[in-house]
């Protein structure tokens, strides 16, 4: 149908009754807008021609910045900003990553154990990490969302037998976390793929504890001050801090990584410095019992001797990292731990 301008010229019209005069328009369209509706737009709206700018639908949010280079937005800012027009930007890297996207070679499905399931946004930084790690492997990775509160020992064949690879979810509180728990052993237990992350992580260690260590009432201290095993407890220098922001370890902080572990030859380094948003930590009075039966720490804080990654080197790929990953993966550099799991994952091969 015909493109209607009414629209936004009203919204152009509001915009200068609050004193702004806009200097580009980008329009949202789902069809090429004529050179005659860019004039007229132009005229009615008092911006250049050139700074109309259309943003036709897209299959997918990353193709937007390749359209916007082809509408020449960043020649128009540039010039209106007064700032000199220098080589065009490479974006060999993200049209490979738009590439690969598009053309995946298999499919792999991964289930997302958490219990926010309900403002799938909560989660969107895992979502996008594992768009990332999808196109690096050449796959199309199905994220199913599965609210935690929903597994109980009944039904973990039903709702997890048919994944290729478990992600369980950072949050915090007690809610759903027996759920994320019956998801790692079920992991563990049949040899799927595992990725914990922050409270995944600390669920990964506590599903162990209870199971192979024998300690039936292992847990955190967060959820069960009166535990006999606290496996997961605050560092001694927090447990007098009564605000609780004042106990959280927030920011960059830097692992060594163990040589030849599963994390190294994902990193191809053996140190990294993660982001962390997280209050409670590994208790370290367990550490041998732990790497007897084999569960082994194999990324450590140089300064504090907090354990920041565990892995079962016996298993397919069991990996719990207690910072968050997921805050640093992007297109071009996706997150090595990301990719190495899809890769884990797609090798694991249930989907088609």
């Amino acid at each position: 149908g015909e493109h209607k301008t009414k629209p936004t010229q009203h919204s152009v019209k509001a915009l200068l009754e609050a004193g702004v005069q806009p200097d580009v328009l980008v329009l949202r369209t789902e069809m090429e807008l004529s050179e005659d509706v860019k004039e007229k737009v132009a005229l009615f709206c008092n911006v250049e021609k050139e700074a109309v700018v259309q943003s036709v639908d897209v299959s997918t949010i990353y193709e937007v910045p390749i359209k916007m280079l082809e509408e020449k937005l960043d020649v128009t800012a540039l010039r209106k900003l007064n700032l000199d027009l220098r080589e065009e930007p490479g974006l060999e890297k993200w049209r490979d990553f738009l590439s690969k996207l598009k053309n995946p070679e298999k499919n792999v499905s991964i289930g997302l154990v958490g219990k926010y399931v309900e403002l799938p946004d909560a989660y969107k930084s895992i979502s996008e990490s594992f768009i990332h790690a999808g196109a690096a492997n050449k796959c199309s990775v199905y994220l199913e969302l599965i609210h935690s509160e929903e597994i109980i020992r009944e039904n973990t064949e039903a709702v997890l037998g048919h994944l290729d690879g478990i992600l369980v979810a950072p949050g915090f509180g007690s809610r759903g976390m027996e759920g994320k728990i019956l998801a790692v052993e079920y992991a563990r237990v049949n040899n799927i793929p595992f990725f914990g992350i922050c409270l995944g992580m600390q669920c990964a260690v506590i599903e162990f504890g209870r199971n192979v260590l024998g300690f039936t009432d292992a847990d955190s201290t967060e959820m069960n001050p009166d535990t006999l095993h606290p496996v997961i407890d605050l560092m001694e220098e927090q447990k007098n801090i009564t605000d609780k922001g004042g106990t959280m370890r927030l920011g960059g902080y830097r692992c060594i990584i163990k040589e030849d572990s599963l994390v190294a030859r994902a990193y191809l380094k053996t140190e990294v410095v993660e982001r962390h948003r997280h209050r409670y930590e590994f208790n370290n009075i367990y550490i041998d019992d732990y790497i007897s039966r084999g569960m082994v720490a194999t990324g450590i804080n140089p300064g504090s001797d907090l354990v920041e990654i565990v892995e079962i080197p016996s298993h397919k790929w069991f990996v719990g990292v207690q910072f968050h990953p997921e805050y640093s993966s992007t297109v071009v550099n996706p997150h090595p731990l990301f990719v190495d799991f899809v890769r884990a994952c797609c090798e694991n091969g249930k989907s088609i």
